[in-house]
């Protein structure tokens, strides 16, 4: 498969060095500074500031515009109780079944479920011919992530790697490009057995950020595995928020078989916004 000029870049580019640099700008307190920001990426994205909670001017920083709330109904939960609840505005990258541990990037890519969760087989077992989906969120879109089903989370491993942006060309041209770039694979209890949210960086993406533990350490170079056991184990409801991303990136949604069934009208390209169902619940609560 052929790459194009701006594949090539981004293997040249010193990718972690440029996050650090857009985290520092983006999180600027200098009020000509921070306004720009604001007002060019509103402009250059056509941002709807109709939902926000917020107005453009009443940001302390690029940060807090990005990762910004939304109105009170903006974004109606589907009921958990009977139904998976999409966890972010994005779109679907991919959706299928994970096939002998291996997960569909795009086509003619694959990767591990293993690899996805930093090396964990025994985990990576759990989801052996269960469901996965990718959803791709643009930087227009609604950048904090929510629950798809309520859970108690478990375990959390950060996942050190490259920051190869994670739109569809680079998708379609980077091999194992979700399993190669940094990440957080967040594991839960739920009724469905485990259930795995993995956030995943991407280029200039000055970090990631969960409501349980604040800012994940960003660019690291070890792995690092984080259990929670019952006394200290954050539980979250269907449609309750679990973290964010401080500027936009991928998330992949990982059950276990037999658990889940997904509408049948669900296809790669499909737009998303948070909170609509994407899935039954073979087993309701």
């Amino acid at each position: 498969m052929a790459n194009g000029p701006f594949i090539w870049l981004q293997h040249i580019a010193p990718q972690h060095l440029l996050s650090r640099v857009a985290g520092a700008l983006a999180g600027s307190k200098l009020p000509w500074l921070k306004d720009m920001l604001i007002r060019r990426f509103i402009r250059t994205y056509n941002v709807d500031m109709d939902q926000a909670q917020q107005s453009a001017g009443d940001y302390a920083t690029f940060n807090d515009f990005f990762t910004r709330a939304l109105k009170t109904g903006a974004r109606p939960i589907a009921d958990g109780g009977q139904f998976i609840v999409c966890p972010a505005d994005g779109a679907i990258s991919q959706v299928g079944r994970i096939d002998v541990g291996r997960i569909v990037q795009a086509k003619g890519q694959s990767y591990t479920a293993a690899e996805l969760l930093g090396g964990d087989t025994d985990q990576a077992a759990r989801f052996d011919g269960g469901h996965f989906m990718t959803i791709y969120l643009s930087p227009s879109d609604y950048h904090r992530v929510h629950m798809p089903v309520a859970g108690t989370l478990s375990e959390t491993t950060y996942i050190p790697g490259d920051l190869f942006s994670v739109n569809t060309a680079t998708a379609n041209a980077v091999p194992r490009l979700f399993a190669r770039n940094e990440r957080l694979a967040c594991l839960f209890d739920t009724q469905l057995g485990t259930v795995a949210s993995v956030m995943v960086g991407a280029m200039i993406v000055a970090s990631i950020e969960t409501v349980w533990s604040g800012l994940i350490q960003p660019h690291g170079k070890q792995v690092i595995r984080t259990a929670y056991s019952e006394g200290n184990a954050p539980q979250l409801d269907a449609g309750g928020e679990m973290g964010r991303f401080l500027l936009g990136s991928t998330v992949i949604l990982l059950f276990e078989p037999g658990k889940i069934e997904w509408l049948t009208d669900l296809r790669a390209g499909d737009t998303l916004r948070m909170g609509q169902v994407l899935a039954r619940k073979i087993v309701a609560a």
